[in-house]
């Protein structure tokens, strides 16, 4: 079981890390940050220290141990109750060398990203800590114009408060719309949301539960292999969370992602399945048609699947806290979190 860490209160310190890409630190881009940190003040009345992760994404690239040293500083400062990525990436996957499992042992706290943070995630995983995947600097407290209130609510429910998280109701509306951010002006722009037409059961029947654990599909293909890979106990009986990135993969890669999950053992393994929606509905339908071929190929036809869930690379976002007891309920078509994610 993971260690869970204590809860967040108003007029805590928050560290801002780049574990990834630098682009906060960009001199087109700071505006953005400023945003996110005004927010994390107003909105949530939260202190925020920036660590080194505004030296820009040149520095950042040529120095992997730097962005490493953020971590483990971050950890280590009793001052600072919670680490918040700035954004993802694609090499967070550098930082493993530099990165002492102890030290996030040994100073649990609150540890929040997603997409590349993947990586990060499987640090906390490996050390035994519990750590969430949601809400990044740039995206989500930069939304444009304001914080979506579906964001908002499950940032104080999941880290704010240690009582049970509960149902995760579908977001009302969504929206993946791209408007340039090297162009500031458009932070002024409120995206188009689109009706969201709620969650999806792909197959499968009754009530499944299981320890929350899974990430983002391009991001934990880097990890395949390492030291980082959970060992099998760890997928045994979970609810395992998929989403795509951006980068919008093809339905023809998933297809060979999920083969290799099936062929470890792991789809075998665990109780059920969520996939978020993809990033502008791409390949919506293509997802489904691959996820289902492939269940079938192993026997899984009884898996419970559920999909177009409102995490990952889309707005607004809810947050999965890992190893928290989630719940799917097949007849319902619902996803529940049944614990809290703090204490």
């Amino acid at each position: 079981m993971l260690i869970k860490p204590n809860k967040l209160q108003k007029g805590d310190c928050v560290a801002t890390v780049s574990p990834s890409w630098g682009g906060a630190g960009e001199p087109e881009l700071r505006y953005r940050y400023e945003i996110g940190v005004k927010r994390l003040k107003e909105v949530f009345d939260l202190e925020v220290v920036p660590m080194h992760s505004l030296k820009g994404a040149a520095y950042l690239y040529e120095n992997p141990q730097a962005r490493a040293e953020d971590i483990m500083q971050a950890f280590q400062d009793p001052t600072i109750k919670a680490i918040i990525a700035n954004i993802g990436g694609e090499d967070s996957v550098r930082l493993l060398p530099y990165i002492d499992f102890s030290v996030i042992r040994n100073h649990p706290k609150i540890f929040m990203g997603y997409s590349d943070a993947t990586i990060v995630h499987l640090f906390c995983y490996k050390s035994g800590l519990s750590s969430f995947y949601g809400p990044a600097i740039l995206t989500d407290f930069a939304e444009n114009v304001e914080m979506h209130s579906y964001t908002i609510d499950f940032i104080e429910r999941t880290l704010f408060s240690n009582e049970l998280i509960g149902t995760i109701e579908p977001a009302k509306e969504w929206t993946s719309e791209f408007l340039d951010w090297f162009v500031p002006s458009n932070s002024q722009i409120k995206r188009n949301m689109q009706p969201n037409h709620g969650y999806e059961l792909l197959q499968g029947e009754g009530i499944v539960s299981g320890r929350l654990i899974g990430g983002c599909m391009e991001v934990l293909e880097f990890a395949k292999g390492t030291e980082l890979w959970p060992k099998m106990d760890s997928w045994k009986n979970g609810i395992l969370f998929f989403e795509t990135s951006e980068e919008k993969p093809s339905p023809e890669l998933v297809k060979r992602w999920l083969r290799n999950y099936a062929v470890q053992g792991i789809l075998q393994a665990v109780n059920g399945i969520i996939f978020a929606k993809p990033q502008n509905e791409k390949y919506y339908e293509e997802y489904k048609a691959v996820i289902r071929t492939v269940l079938q190929e192993y026997d899984l036809e009884h898996l419970p699947v559920l999909y177009n869930l409102n995490f990952g690379h889309t707005e607004p976002k809810f947050i999965l806290p890992y190893g928290a007891i989630a719940e799917i309920n097949c007849e319902a078509k619902t996803f529940s979190i049944l614990d809290s994610g703090v204490k």
